[in-house]
């Protein structure tokens, strides 16, 4: 049976919107190098920390529609944000310090694990054969994406940069964490029939105002060149504003595990790119990996059987109006 328009995007559209959401991060890495002057804890706070606030700003009419319900699911609401202000401070602080491609990898790799522990814990949610056939190949991939960038770097700067590196793979996994709560906190805003926009505009917007003190501790080298300002301004509007509008209308269809499972197109994107303009090699190891998480991928947003698709919404008379948000029983059934 085919949906009601009024139902929005399908499973598959969601997906399509959070790899968007994920090619336009794998650029942030690259990005940063333009601007090597600008430390990570600036770089993250302006990335995040004006996009949550633009964010924030465009969804204002929705947030103020829906405070009532965002009030209810304050406590969700403040563990997104902190997450949200954690996560750009530790991932950029991981890629200065144990490269571009490894501290995208560790960051991003590691989330799909982090989220589908936090939904077995406080969701009670099983994790699918389909999750489990997907996440094999792509965690798998980004293993040796990483593996790849650590035989590339010299022996000499290896040894020198060790401690560094740990560091760096230590901060990876604090954003992985984070990166999985606030995906968890907004994903469970939007099965409560609250829009994605007010969802994420209240999460990220908030999240930017804890970011607010960081900026303008260390954001002074912004302002002193256009290059460094156009790197900033690139961060916050390009991956973080559009990127995380994508990622909210994702989060509508499917549910954080695999949402952060379909995010591992990012570090692959970030590894090419590191080849491509940054000039770093990468072994054929790495190629290998990146093929590894196409089919992840592949595997993730190939279409549900006829027998799932033709399944009739679980409250088809349900009366909504025009623009509203699906019940939070036919998203959970979308999520399946």
């Amino acid at each position: 049976m085919t949906r009601p328009a009024v139902h929005g995007p399908s499973t598959a559209a969601g997906s399509l919107c959070v790899l968007a959401a994920s090619l336009l991060w794998g650029t942030t890495g690259t990005a940063a190098t333009f601007a090597p002057a600008v430390g990570p804890l600036a770089i993250g706070a302006v990335a995040m920390g004006l996009g949550g606030l633009l964010q924030a700003l465009v969804a204002a009419p929705r947030i103020a529609r829906q405070r009532a319900q965002l009030r209810e699911r304050l406590g969700t609401v403040v563990l997104g944000a902190v997450a949200v202000a954690a996560y750009p401070l530790a991932f950029y602080s991981s890629m200065r310090l144990a490269g571009v491609a490894v501290g995208t990898v560790v960051s991003i790799g590691t989330a799909p694990l982090a989220s589908a522990l936090i939904e077995h814990v406080l969701d009670r949610r099983r994790l699918t054969g389909r999750w489990k056939l997907g996440a094999a190949p792509g965690l798998l991939g980004t293993v040796m994406l990483c593996a790849a960038e650590a035989m590339s770097t010299p022996v000499g700067s290896e040894q020198a940069s060790a401690g560094a590196t740990v560091l760096g793979v230590a901060l990876g996994l604090v954003a992985a964490t984070t990166y999985a709560l606030y995906s968890w906190a907004a994903h469970r805003l939007i099965t409560r029939r609250i829009a994605s926009r007010a969802a994420m505009g209240s999460v990220f917007g908030l999240g930017g105002l804890l970011l607010l003190p960081v900026l303008l501790a260390t954001g002074a080298p912004l302002l002193d060149s256009w290059s460094n300002l156009a790197v900033g301004a690139y961060m916050a509007l390009v991956p973080m504003f559009a990127g995380y509008v994508l990622f909210g209308w994702g989060l509508a269809h499917v549910p954080a595990s695999t949402a952060t499972t379909l995010s591992l197109l990012e570090p692959a994107v970030a590894a090419v790119l590191a080849v491509l303009v940054i000039g770093e090699r990468l072994p054929v190891a790495g190629w290998l990996g990146i093929a590894l998480v196409v089919a992840c991928l592949a595997v993730l947003t190939a279409p549900a059987p006829p027998a799932r698709r033709r399944r009739p919404p679980p409250d088809a008379a349900s009366p909504r109006g025009s623009g509203e948000r699906p019940t939070a029983a036919e998203l959970a059934a979308r999520s399946e």
